[in-house]
């Protein structure tokens, strides 16, 4: 039987990415959309984490439950090569996140020890909370010296060898209890993806559960370690987020406009591209090319941190950055790190605009690299900004193809924003968001975060999952390219409550003038949600603990090794949280039922796996309503008005 070809509309709910998808087959344009149709069928054993090349003896492909072909050739079974797999994957992904948290303390530093540098410490308060986090003296002192010491601080955490992150001190007491009786409480960042390095090199550890613990140290390590350091300490350089609106999709794109994608990870660049673009001798040499001025947007991570601070549109998720250029209007395309195609030099051949690398980690072929330090940080902005407005002249007469496809949303809520618009200046507090929960207002808390994965249809299993949650009063905090899929689905704006939202979530969402879904910023900023758990817990009411809380994660579409070392720290944390599309161990019946079932016992937070959406949802809000009949708030109270006796008996 013949493969049936597949529509844009079977790949994308977005109407923006669904014109340019055509546009791109008209032209016989490969995207990342066919190379996946082309890969099938997919291999069995890498799908299922059933095979093994960590050295030269394989690669060894497990068949379980035949005899001679169930181990690996050094007697590697099922179960020890995908946990192997499994916790390299989070080796992969918190190394990602920590390298990250390590430039912007190396950026801080250098802020803090220089008089010239083009960065500056915005937001001293912040600074003043991390420094008393980390155990840095505040008293009278500059503030520059402060964010020297939170710097070097900082950078320690990373080589450190004994002892504790100082960042774990901020969990739950319960939570660090139950890290040092399993033995995962992490060491230092560095330390524990070494270790996992050497655990999965062939002939050491063969113990899955073992194996297990050793990722969750890892995990933890990038959540409440390089993950919150990065966030943290790029709130003192760029300001703490706080609530603004803005545009989305690749209809932000203008004809008379430089159009630059920034895309990638970390906000180093892309701070001083924002700054670029507003130099008047830079705008004067934009216009000697023809054009009003610049319009930046972002793809990825690296659009919501330039979001999250300066309002700059965003021009598309993971999915859509082949498609950026496909448009003819975008001229530059400026790439630092982590999620970034190799096919965009091939694509932009095609159509129009310039791919730069500029990571010094990170080069690509037939891609211009122009190297970007912190030294010599703005000049470089500027430059890449000017390369891009030479191919403004350049563009395909009668060739250009912006879909007029925008939605607006709001954006903008750290932790900070949070506990101030539920309590006010003087009264900041989660209490207004527990007392709501324990009242069944809201059923509950979600963290709906993660990548998207061509597998299955672009955007659909993040807004399908979040509307089925909202619609059973479940608060929804979302980060990362599904952030990024619910604002263009329009389910970032507070009018989305009364659409979308349950009665009793919509009635709170109207009170305190918030979405019903919260944006909360990059991947890296899931560390954020981790702290809002906490205050969560900190606050009363709720239990002692992450896991006694009604709230569970979920990465319906994800696709990298740092989804996963995501998802291992919730789980350790105490989250229930559930991954969709597909999972990396469900050929190894022991190891899978350690992920899905062992851990609850150990954390009180596990993996599950659904690829049905609703099922998805579905699945977490029986998890919430379980927490809730554990503390006892799982039936509607009727409201009491106390009269005089009964108030003297109180007494």
């Amino acid at each position: 039987m013949a493969k049936q070809e597949k529509t844009p509309q079977d790949r994308s709910i977005d109407q923006a990415t669904i014109q340019t998808l055509e546009i791109a087959a008209a032209n016989n344009v490969l995207t990342c959309f066919d190379r996946a149709d082309n890969q099938e069928p997919g291999c069995k054993f890498g799908t299922q984490g059933l095979c093994c090349k960590n050295c030269a003896m394989g690669p060894c492909r497990i068949i379980v439950g035949k005899e001679g072909k169930d181990r690996g050739v050094c007697g590697a079974t099922a179960d020890t090569i995908s946990a192997r797999n499994f916790i390299r994957m989070v080796a992969g992904g918190a190394s990602a996140h920590s390298d990250h948290g390590r430039n912007v303390a190396e950026t801080l530093l250098k802020v803090a020890t220089s008089d010239k540098s083009d960065y500056a410490i915005k937001d001293e308060q912040k600074a003043i909370k991390v420094a008393m986090d980390l155990g840095v003296e505040v008293g009278d002192r500059d503030i520059k010296d402060i964010c020297k010491d939170i710097a070097e601080v900082a950078l320690a955490q990373f080589g450190q060898q004994q002892g504790e992150l100082l960042y774990c001190q901020k969990a739950p007491l319960k939570r660090q209890e139950i890290w040092r009786n399993l033995g995962v409480m992490p060491r230092g960042i560095d330390r524990e993806t070494v270790e996992i390095m050497h655990r999965t090199h062939m002939g050491v550890d063969h113990d899955p559960e073992h194996l297990l613990l050793q990722g969750a140290r890892a995990a933890l390590a990038d959540g409440w370690g390089g993950s919150m350091i990065g966030t943290e300490l790029q709130d003192i350089l760029f300001g703490t987020p706080e609530p603004l609106t803005s545009t989305c999709n690749l209809g932000i794109m203008k004809e008379e406009t430089v159009n630059i994608s920034v895309h990638g990870h970390e906000p180093l660049l892309s701070e001083m591209l924002v700054a670029a673009s507003l130099d008047p001798e830079v705008l004067e040499y934009v216009k000697s090319k023809g054009a009003t001025g610049v319009q930046l947007g972002g793809i990825c991570c690296t659009a919501n941190e330039i979001l999250m601070r300066h309002g700059v549109p965003i021009m598309g998720n993971f999915l859509q950055q082949e498609l950026a250029l496909v448009t003819n209007a975008c001229d530059a395309m400026i790439v630092d790190v982590q999620c970034i195609f190799p096919s965009l030099p091939s694509v932009a051949a095609c159509f129009h605009g310039s791919i730069f690398t500029t990571a010094h980690i990170a080069k690509m072929p037939e891609a211009e690299h122009i190297e970007f330090n912190t030294d010599n940080a703005l000049e470089t902005a500027k430059t890449l900004i000017k390369r891009a407005a030479d191919n403004y002249p350049k563009r395909p007469k009668g060739k250009i193809n912006i879909p007029q496809v925008t939605e607006e949303f709001v954006a903008g809520f750290s932790h900070e924003t949070i506990n101030y618009m539920l309590g006010g200046s003087f009264r900041a507090s989660y209490r207004p968001l527990n007392d709501n929960i324990i009242n069944g207002k809201i059923r509950g808390v979600a963290g709906v975060v993660g990548c998207n994965n061509p597998k299955v249809q672009h955007d659909s299993c993040h807004v399908e999952v979040i509307k089925e949650l909202i619609k059973n009063d479940v608060l929804v905090l979302t980060t990362g390219c599904g952030a990024i899929a619910a604002a263009k689905a329009g389910l970032l704006k507070p009018e989305a409550a009364a659409q979308y939202a349950g009665a009793g979530l919509a009635e709170v969402c109207e009170t305190v003038g918030i979405p019903p879904v919260i944006h909360m910023g990059s991947c890296v900023d899931n560390s954020r949600i981790l702290i809002a758990a906490t205050a969560m817990v900190k606050e009363g009411g709720l239990g002692d603990d992450i896991s006694d809380l009604p709230a569970a994660g979920s990465a319906p579409e994800w696709m990298s090794e740092k989804a996963i070392s995501i998802g291992q720290y919730f789980v350790s944390s105490g989250v229930y949280t559930v991954f969709g599309v597909t999972f990396p161990t469900l050929g190894a019946e022991g190891t899978t039922k350690e992920l899905f079932e062992h851990m609850e016992e150990q954390y009180g937070g596990m993996w599950d796996f659904e690829v049905d959406p609703i099922k998805h949802a579905q699945k977490m809000i029986a998890h919430i309503d379980k927490k809730r009949k554990a503390l006892g708030i799982d039936k509607a109270r009727e409201r009491v008005l106390a009269d005089m006796d009964t108030r003297r008996e109180i007494s």
